[in-house]
């Protein structure tokens, strides 16, 4: 099986964040010998193994460039997008976008739901999902950047407050 990424190339693995692969490796697992991905997240320091040939499937990619941080942070500023009213379809609907990988999919998740957080309280699991995809927007753009978590986090909360 031809591996898609090269060790020290810098991913995203949607909902669990930025990581490098550390290393490429065999291993038996369940009786069955596969390639594996060791990739160590940069959030939570934890390392995952991922099967090189289901990384598509499971939403692997490189960390965007330049320009599409510029573009997601100016998505963020953006008119917010019709969602359901029902917290649970919502709630659902805005976990898939998560599960997407999409820069601009998380993006849009936490730019609704911080403007829906304004007109209505959110559920707690929709909080939980707010702030999971704020983290993952976050931790994407200062490793995309260079720059401090902290200094992200104000650039987004200020294009939130500014937006719509």
């Amino acid at each position: 099986m031809l591996n898609v990424y090269e060790v020290g190339a810098k991913v995203v693995y949607p909902l669990h964040g930025v990581g490098v692969i550390n290393s490429i490796e065999d291993k038996i697992v369940l009786g069955e010998k596969r390639s594996y991905y060791i990739i160590r997240l940069a959030i939570s320091d934890m390392t995952v193994m991922i099967p090189t040939d289901k990384s598509d499937q499971l939403g692997l990619r490189l960390v965007v460039r330049d320009q599409d941080v510029r573009k997601a942070l100016k998505l963020i500023n953006s008119g917010i997008t019709e969602m359901e009213e029902d917290w649970k379809a919502r709630y659902q609907q805005n976990f898939e976008k998560i599960k997407s990988g999409s820069i601009f999919n998380v993006a849009e998740v936490v730019r609704n739901l911080f403007h829906r957080n304004r007109v209505k309280e959110l559920s707690i699991m929709e909080k939980k999902l707010y702030e999971n995809a704020y983290r993952l927007l976050v931790d994407e753009i200062s490793y995309v950047k260079n720059m401090e978590k902290e200094e992200v986090q104000n650039i987004v909360s200020e294009k939130l407050e500014n937006g719509i």
